[in-house]
């Protein structure tokens, strides 16, 4: 994927009139109803104060002014540039510009050989990345599992170490504390030359789980984002009420909570330091009303997904949401159909920053590794859709149709040589195509397993050397690294 990627902006969930109902009404809810916060955000809640908020301290509620929203999100930079270190998967995230990869915090991995769930170490984490790294639709490594293996106090620093090692592509995560984000910087800045030059050309983000749906700062979740403001880092302001649990029931009362949500938290950022670079990062999900735990599936998701590009583009600030949940608990068609529908969905409709969409399964409890490489291939096919259909000259072939005649044949015309291989997708090997009697020569596998085959393949290859020796030997001198 290059810096230029992919355009979508051609499935719009909302009207102009739907997009502008929503943000006055995100606006009222701020004005009217206001914010919470939790203990611990003295700082914060003073700094809203000066800037012209109203602030009852003893109910704890902040009421945002529209005019304080508005010129406060004026600041907020409208293209946002995550780089790789690879060279060749950096994101440019603006206008409709597509982009999808992984995401979550599964605590759970389908074991390769046994199919059976367990908890997830750090080793699967750099093994996913390494995956990642070799499967070209997917465009960035957020950290999809949790490493349940290590102490609390070591996790921040090996968890961006394991992801750093495995992929050259971008990695994001979210952190812990404000220490161990103070402590990713600095290991980054040791990979990257220093700190000015990956202030410059970030290859690391943070996640900030700032907003407690409905309405609510975190105390924690609100200073990291902060840091990350000051230390220049790019940072996803994430947010994911579920519908008749945490916001509205509706998909439109959803959405406006959550705007506002998404409101309050730049016009935070952008006090903390004017222009900081930031994605919106609205996840409206759903709840599952007979059991009120989280529904990932639902088309409903993707519908709502794709409105959250819209609602970012009208203020003109990038994106970060959700594609490619499923409640599925293993890679079935089930799985593939709700995964499918939501990546489509958030493609089509431009989203920047789509994350969760590769490997999830259990609505974001588990991954599993062939999984990945099945998403890889509905990845391609939904970038594939944004692509288009070219129509030129030689597109067109007129002068091939005149050439090979009435009842003729293209088989051998040099016209599909040329593009038998470019112009239609051609995957990366998991989706069968043979004759039932090559498929039962081959084995009679389904696509699990023949997903299973080709993680089999890529981890057996030599590992990429993403940290060269002198400065891991530095890293392991500063941090406790586990790996």
């Amino acid at each position: 994927m290059s810096l230029k990627g992919l355009d979508g902006g051609i499935y719009k969930p909302l009207s102009p009139e739907g997009i502008q109902t929503i943000h006055d009404a995100s606006l009222t809810i701020l004005e009217k109803t206001g914010m919470t916060y939790e203990s611990g955000l003295g700082e914060t809640v003073d700094m809203l104060g000066k800037a012209g908020a109203t602030v009852d301290r003893d109910t704890r509620r902040v009421r945002f002014s529209r005019d304080l929203v508005l010129q406060q999100i004026a600041k907020a930079p409208s293209q946002v540039i995550l780089y790789a270190r690879d060279g060749k998967n950096d994101l440019d995230l603006t206008e409709d510009k597509v982009h999808l990869g992984t995401g979550g915090a599964a605590v759970k991995i389908l074991d390769l050989e046994t199919g059976q769930p367990r908890p997830s170490t750090l080793r699967d984490l750099y093994n996913l990345g390494r995956l990642v790294d070799r499967l070209d639709h997917i465009h960035f490594f957020l950290r999809p599992c949790i490493p349940t293996d290590i102490p609390e106090a070591d996790y921040d620093v090996n968890m961006f170490y394991a992801c750093l090692k495995s992929t050259g592509k971008h990695v994001m995560s979210g952190v812990n504390d404000e220490a161990g984000l103070h402590r990713i910087i600095d290991m980054a800045a040791m990979l990257g030359g220093g700190k000015e030059q990956l202030q410059a050309k970030p290859f690391i983000s943070v996640i900030t789980s700032f907003a407690i749906s409905p309405l609510k700062l975190c105390t924690q979740s609100t200073r990291i984002m902060q840091a990350c403001n000051r230390q220049r880092i790019p940072v996803a302001l994430s947010a994911a009420p579920m519908s008749g649990s945490t916001s509205p029931m509706t998909m439109a009362g959803t959405l406006a909570q959550l705007h506002a949500e998404q409101l309050a938290g730049i016009t935070i950022c952008q006090l903390t330091h004017p222009g900081a670079p930031l994605l919106y990062g609205g996840i409206p999900g759903m709840a599952n009303m007979a059991t009120m735990g989280y529904s990932g599936g639902g088309v409903e998701c993707g519908m709502m997904n794709a409105a959250i590009h819209q609602l970012a583009a009208h203020i003109r600030v990038p994106n970060y949401n959700s594609a490619g949940l499923t409640d599925a608990k293993l890679p079935d068609a089930q799985a593939g159909w709700e995964k499918a529908m939501t990546i489509l969905l958030g493609a089509m409709g431009g989203s920047n920053y789509m994350h969760h969409s590769a490997g999830m399964l259990e609505s974001m409890l588990t991954v599993a590794p062939e999984q990945f490489v099945i998403d890889d291939e509905i990845i391609g096919m939904a970038c594939k859709v944004l692509q288009g259909i070219q129509v030129d000259a030689d597109h067109l072939a007129l002068d091939v149709i005149d050439t090979v005649g009435p009842a003729g044949n293209f088989m051998m015309s040099p016209h599909t040589m040329q593009y038998m291989r470019s112009e239609y997708f051609q995957g990366n090997g998991v989706t069968d195509r043979k004759s039932r009697h090559q498929w039962d020569q081959g084995g009679s596998r389904d696509s699990r397993e023949r997903a299973k085959e080709i993680v089999r393949k890529i981890l057996a290859d030599e590992e990429n050397a993403y940290i060269p020796a002198d400065i891991d030997h530095a890293l392991r001198k500063k941090f406790n690294i586990l790996l």
